[in-house]
């Protein structure tokens, strides 16, 4: 009668072994994290197997400990006593389940334990490890079909973390290729030159032979100009001509996000970290193998200068809520229109991560400073305009380029550009006239232009300050649209004034 009930028990255990095993095939491929992966196999696993303790441990693709879960052990520095326990080198040496006596396991007395290592095509993805076996009968020990199962679920487990590696790395590729697709979009209708720096003056032929000198190393170029002179597009010249160009280039602005937000669009977030939140990779991530652009990088917070230099120092990421590190390989490629050694100095920038991002420097000349350059570039921009409407490049006429010339240009280049954007629509009978120009020949009180006592440098900063007011008194005030007027930045406009 004993005999029967025994047999009927084992029976009875073995069918739990198999519903488990066939539960778990069928639920661990929808999991959606390789923590719950983690959870989810070792509570199967101590409940059916009567252990009293255990853990799981997944390796990162970098190295380290990417996720874990522990069930009696210490969490105290888990991760370290993980990577140091001798018994998981032996098991990885088995190749099979490892059952040992009495032992000490992460520093912990266990009457028994059974191991097994998680593995794939690529090597060991971590471990599965129970201890202290539980039994009405003592003494209790593993024995070889506790671990046949449990080599059976360790097989799922590896199958569905290579399942949840494979959608995330398809889950950058997505994003990698949405972001070219942006930058192509970016570049439909512009001329097969437009990726140039237009100009044949001194000042640009000594920021095209700094490109062509940078561009072939992999150091950290700081690109730095007033608003609107060309910074992202110096940038994308150093990309391309580097040997990351087919790679992706990455630009991000660091002043147009709020810090929380723009933590997360740097360095990516874990799904679940707070209610709705999707996982997705970072711009660091997204830029691995090519370049990463950060604009405006001198009124990036303190906060995430620090993050930023680690990133720089280890060659690594890791997303929010994540422990996981992520190896990179990529360029770093800055700008600015603030002075950033002045902020160093006001500890408001860190000093050793400007010096980092300051390997090279590539200082962009202002408009006013390359006026020779004004006439070829309002050829190229005529041009492009009409070649995007499929029309005739209208001509200039002298009133009108006149006016160009001794216009001072706060915005720059991207200024230049929207003023004939305009005048363009305007034209008629095929020419741009002076009063085509609206931002520059629009009615206003006229204001007293500096005495000749001024130096020519205070002269171009009062001719500067009264087009800005000029076109502030057009746009009644509204700051912002001056500063589209201007091609300038609100923040911009706010330091013009100053």
């Amino acid at each position: 009668m004993r005999a029967d009930r025994a047999r009927a028990f084992e029976h009875q255990r073995r069918v739990l072994l198999l519903e488990t095993l066939y539960d778990a095939a069928l639920t661990l491929p929808t999991v959606e994290s390789e923590q719950k992966v983690a959870d989810e196999v070792l509570n199967r696993a101590v409940a059916v197997l009567d252990a009293a303790r255990g853990f799981l441990a997944i390796q990162a693709e970098g190295g380290g400990i990417a996720s874990r879960s522990l069930l009696g052990f210490s969490v105290r520095n888990a991760e370290k006593r993980i990577l140091e326990e001798p018994f998981l080198k032996d098991v990885e040496k088995a190749g099979s389940a490892v059952a040992r006596g009495p032992m000490t396991l992460l520093r912990t007395p266990v009457a028994n334990a059974l191991g097994v290592a998680i593995g794939s095509e690529g090597g060991s993805l971590g471990w599965l490890v129970l201890a202290d076996k539980e039994s009405r009968r003592a003494p209790a020990s593993f024995g070889a079909e506790d671990g046949g199962f449990l080599s059976s679920i360790a097989a799922l487990a590896s199958v569905a973390i290579e399942r949840r590696r494979h959608v995330s790395r398809l889950e950058v590729e997505r994003r990698r290729l949405e972001e070219e697709n942006r930058r192509l979009r970016d570049e439909t209708g512009r001329a097969a030159g437009s990726r140039l720096l237009v100009g044949e003056s001194p000042a640009v032929r000594r920021v095209l032979d700094l490109v062509a000198r940078a561009a072939p190393t992999s150091v950290s170029v700081l690109v730095t100009g007033e608003s609107g002179t060309g910074k992202e597009l110096v940038a994308r010249l150093i990309h391309e001509k580097s040997a990351r160009k087919s790679a992706p280039f990455i630009p991000i602005n660091c002043a147009s996000l709020p810090e929380s937000l723009l933590e997360s669009e740097l360095f990516g977030i874990e799904r679940g970290v707070a209610t709705g939140v999707e996982a997705r990779p970072g711009k660091f991530e997204l830029a691995d193998g090519g370049t990463i652009f950060l604009d405006e990088i001198g009124d990036m917070p303190l906060a995430l200068q620090a993050k930023i230099l680690r990133v720089l120092q280890e060659r690594e990421t890791e997303r929010i809520g994540s422990r996981r590190r992520i190896p990179l390989d990529i360029r770093i490629v800055s700008a600015t229109n603030v002075d950033v050694a002045r902020r160093v100095a006001a500890k408001e920038f860190r000093e050793d991560l400007y010096y980092r991002l300051r390997v090279v420097e590539i200082a962009l000349p202002a408009l006013r400073e390359r006026r020779e350059d004004i006439p070829r570039l309002i050829r190229y921009f005529l041009e492009r305009f009409a070649a995007r409407e499929g029309t005739a490049a209208p001509a200039i006429d002298r009133g009108a380029m006149a006016a160009l010339l001794s216009h001072p240009f706060p915005g720059n280049v991207r200024e230049l550009e929207n003023i004939l954007e305009g005048a363009a629509a305007l034209a008629r009978g095929g020419v741009v006239r002076r009063e085509d120009l609206q931002w520059i020949t629009a009615p206003g009180p006229a204001e007293p232009v500096p005495s000749g006592s001024e130096t020519e440098t205070v002269s171009l900063r009062a001719l500067e300050e009264r087009h800005i007011q000029r076109v502030l008194r057009l746009a009644k005030g509204n700051k912002s649209r001056a500063a589209r007027m201007l091609g300038i930045d609100r923040r911009t406009l706010y330091r013009k004034k100053m």
